[in-house]
Formats: C-alpha cells, structure tokens, sequence
C-alpha cells in the first residue's frame, strides 16, 4: 500500500507546507508525494521545515498538470471541507483506508489530491475524483493546515495496514498480493485516465446528437461524471460503451471528427 499510494498537492503557495507534508509522509511510511505547479520548489524553507524528511522531498514529482499527477490511477480521492452544489460520495479518513487498503491488493494505483491552502480544491478538480474525504473535525472550529489534513489521512492508512497485519497473523500467505483473477474480477479495471478519455467522447456525442448544449449544461456532464465514477468500470465494460458511443456517431454522421475523446 505505502508504495501504491500517492499524496498529490495541487497549488502550493507556501514551501513550509510542502517540508511539513514531507514530513508527515515519513511519520507515516509514505513517501510518494506529488507537486501540481508549485509556486516555490525547491525550496530552503521546504528543507528546512521537512526536519529530516529531505529525502520525500528529493524524490517529490513535479507536475504542471493534474491529468500528470493522476495519470494511470485506478481511484482518485479529493479533501473536501465544504457541500457542494451537486453531492458526491463522501467518507472519512477511516472508510477511506479501508477503501485503498482493498483497492492496493492488487496493486492498483490511488491518489489522495490536497488542494490549495487558502481555498482547497475547485469543482472542476473535486469532479475527476472517484470519492471525497472529509474530516470530521470540530464544526465550530474546523480549519485544519495542509500538513494536518495529510497526517490525519495517511496515519488512518497506516492503521488498517497495521490492522490487516494482526489480522492475518500466522498466515504464512498474508503478503501475497490478489490478482484481479483471484479475486473474481475478470477483466483488469480501467484507469481514470482512461475513464476521462471515455467521458470526454461521451460528452462530444452528445453534444452531436443534440443531447448536451455545452452553452447551458445545467451539471449535465458533472452528473455523468458522477455515475460512472461509481461504477469502477473495467477496460472490457470501457470498451463496449466507447464501441456504442461510435456507433452512436456514425448514425449521426459525425464519427470521424478527430475529438479528444473520439479515438
């Protein structure tokens, strides 16, 4: 799991935060952290409040891009304080492990996306992801700093790794990771990247078929994106419905258009 596991912040405006999330990563035996546009890194103040976490930060992957820090993950989880506008699937950093600790056995990637100090993370960032999570702190006194949010998230893991521990003990087996075959699942699940590339020719045939009007969406989209999130497609079920959505376009006569989303 500690390998499996990526902890990904997007917009960093201090460097401090970036060294104190080093360090929490330690604390905890991650050590995959990825950086989206930082706006100072490296950096000696980063060094500096790492206080002998240097080495996260010397590995730390920098990214202009959340598709990039993203890229090849199975399940994609977003830190959320605040409602939103249409509801997504919401856990607690405790249901969350045992969600990743479940996923990680059979070596799939995950993603855990911190946003920005001030403001978190946007809409648009919150939709690519499978699930939020939420911590239940006071309500009448609930900011928490960056590198607080990751502790929090990431001794929860750590937990139900070492639960899973003592929960298997004296089994000479306990390491042995499933295969997706082992496990009764047929086909390898399918990527959010390539989840996204299903999404994006989604929404381009139903903008040809006069389904979707982009100029008033009315959360259209957002709601799609929320439906087949949940539903952990596979590469086989991905598959049929980009072969429908083909079919879909050459009825229309649009098939061949050359779209993101349409290869």
């Amino acid at each position: 799991m500690f390998e499996q596991v990526r902890i990904v912040l997007i917009n960093t405006s201090h460097p401090g935060n970036i060294g104190a999330v080093a360090r929490a990563l330690k604390n905890m035996g991650f050590s995959r952290l990825y950086l989206v546009a930082p706006e100072s890194f490296p950096d000696p103040i980063a060094e500096s409040r790492a206080s002998g976490a240097t080495d996260i930060l010397d590995k730390a992957i920098v990214v202009s891009s959340l598709d990039e820090a993203i890229a090849g993950c199975r399940l994609v989880v977003g830190a959320s304080a605040r409602g939103r506008k249409i509801p997504w699937p919401v856990v607690n950093p405790r249901d969350l492990a045992r969600e990743v600790h479940s996923l990680t056995q059979d070596d799939s990637e995950v993603a855990i996306l911190f946003g920005r100090e001030a403001r978190g993370l946007t809409n648009e960032e919150l939709h690519r992801c499978n699930l939020h999570v939420h911590i239940p702190s006071n309500p009448d006194f609930s900011s928490l700093n960056l590198a607080m949010a990751v502790q929090v998230v990431t001794y929860e893991l750590r937990m139900k790794y070492l639960e899973s521990l003592e929960n298997e003990a004296g089994d000479s087996n306990m390491k042995a990771m499933l295969s997706p075959q082992d496990s009764g699942w047929d086909v390898e699940p399918a990527s959010v990247d390539e989840v996204e590339m299903f999404l994006e020719h989604l929404e381009r045939t139903l903008i040809d078929i006069d389904f979707h009007d982009p100029e008033h969406p009315r959360q259209l989209m957002a709601r799609l994106r929320r439906l087949y999130q949940r539903c952990c497609l596979d590469k086989m079920e991905l598959n049929i419905l980009r072969g429908i959505l083909r079919s879909t376009q050459k009825v229309a006569g649009t098939w061949g258009a050359q779209s993101p989303g349409s290869q």
